[in-house]
């Protein structure tokens, strides 16, 4: 592998560094403000849409797009330094247009989206105009398993009828969410479990969704984009909605999923990087015992400890990035395994002692840690949680193992 960045990513780290330096950190505190003052948390902060027109002027926009005219033509590789620096501040992502959901679900209308509907939703999105929702977690069966989700999606005639409810659909409470991609199943007596599945477009504001409340995690509500549970009561919309194709769903949650995993893992370095850089200004500012924080053996023992942890995820990713630009994401997907169980617990590790090096400052939201915290956390459960990657994994060498033997 090549350890440098090309002369390309390297002006666009440089870019990006400068814009958080001198239009993020500087604005975390006002939009703190705004979501604990304003009448509508939902609604787009007005801060957000300055931001994003400075991003636009300067180039900073769908950088996460790797083939298509609209993005920046990056591949996983270049991008993942760019989504590290993204990760420092939690939502700053957005004033890129590469904040999950939107991401995810922009490259699944890309790569299984009819022209209609290309047409139709993806301007808004590339643009950031609109946002959108993907609603596949359900909070009466374990999503872990993907096979057990149980939202019907049942044909008549021209239409789907869609009932079910799901939950910790990201961003769907956004004022400005115009679009939700829905799983459920179309075909639950199929002898293949994974054939059953669908994926639909469903615009918010058809009759019968029914958001029910906004879900907290460890005490977040993440406004503006929120995790709330919502109510499809016979939801009707035309069967040009399907996406790909009855039975296809979770297909295309495989080929979703996989840059969406690793783009949550490139923020989670992000934040873990800035929890470091935290501490290490931190312990060199504060004294107990008579000497710096910086002084004690145990300090440094755990500021050595989160520096090896970091790099180590960091190489780690950038490895899976290079394979999934070789090879596509279904090669790469021993290596894409491997960083969703690494990344999200070494985050949550070093921002833990981060935490503690800041005492009990560390948990108040006078710092970004708590919230940093609450995103590393989530992301050992989103996108599959730790469990199931290790056993799919584990699967996976045991089964290569086997092919090997059997050559022998």
């Amino acid at each position: 592998m090549d350890f440098e960045y090309s002369p390309k990513v390297q002006a666009l780290r440089e870019k990006l560094q400068r814009f958080m330096q001198e239009h993020i950190f500087p604005n975390e505190q006002a939009f703190k403000t705004y979501i604990e003052t304003t009448d509508n948390k939902w609604k787009t902060p007005p801060l957000f849409e300055d931001l994003k027109q400075e991003a636009r002027r300067q180039g900073l926009w769908n950088l996460f797009l790797p083939h298509s005219e609209h993005g920046a033509g990056l591949t996983n590789l270049e991008y993942a330094p760019l989504a590290e620096i993204m990760g420092q501040v939690w939502w700053s992502a957005e004033i890129f247009n590469c904040m999950a959901p939107d991401t995810g679900n922009m490259e699944t209308i890309q790569m299984y989206g009819t022209a209609a509907q290309k047409t139709r939703w993806l301007p808004g999105l590339l643009a950031g105009e609109i946002r959108s929702a993907f609603c596949m977690t359900e909070p009466a069966v374990a999503s872990s398993d993907a096979t057990n989700v149980s939202c019907a999606i049942v044909r008549d005639g021209g239409h789907y009828v869609i009932n079910g409810r799901k939950w910790f659909s990201t961003g769907a409470m956004r004022e400005n969410c115009e679009i939700l991609i829905v799983m459920g199943k179309s075909d639950p007596d199929n002898p293949n479990r994974h054939q059953q599945q669908s994926m639909i477009l469903v615009p918010k504001n058809t009759p019968g969704v029914k958001v029910l409340r906004a879900v907290k995690t460890l005490g977040f509500d993440d406004a503006p984009y929120g995790e709330p549970e919502i109510e499809f009561d016979n939801v009707r919309v035309p069967v040009e909605n399907i996406l790909l194709g009855e039975g296809r769903g979770f297909e295309i949650a495989q080929g979703r999923l996989g840059p969406g995993r690793i783009h949550h893992c490139m923020r989670l370095i992000g934040g873990a990087q800035r929890a470091l850089d935290l501490a290490l200004e931190r312990v060199e500012k504060r004294q107990t015992f008579g000497r710096k924080l910086s002084e004690h053996q145990s300090v440094r023992e755990d500021l050595a400890k989160s520096y090896c942890e970091i790099e180590q995820a960091r190489l780690l990713t950038l490895k899976a990035a290079d394979k999934m630009d070789r090879y596509g994401n279904k090669v790469a997907k021993d290596l894409i395994a491997a960083i969703k169980i690494v990344a999200p617990t070494m985050a949550q590790t070093v921002i833990d002692r981060a935490m503690q090096m800041h005492g009990a400052a560390g948990l108040t939201d006078d710092l970004p840690l708590a919230e940093l915290y609450n995103y590393a956390r989530q992301c050992r459960l989103a996108d599959g949680p730790d469990q199931v990657h290790m056993m799919a994994l584990g699967r996976q060498l045991v089964r290569e193992y086997q092919g090997r033997n059997s050559r022998a």
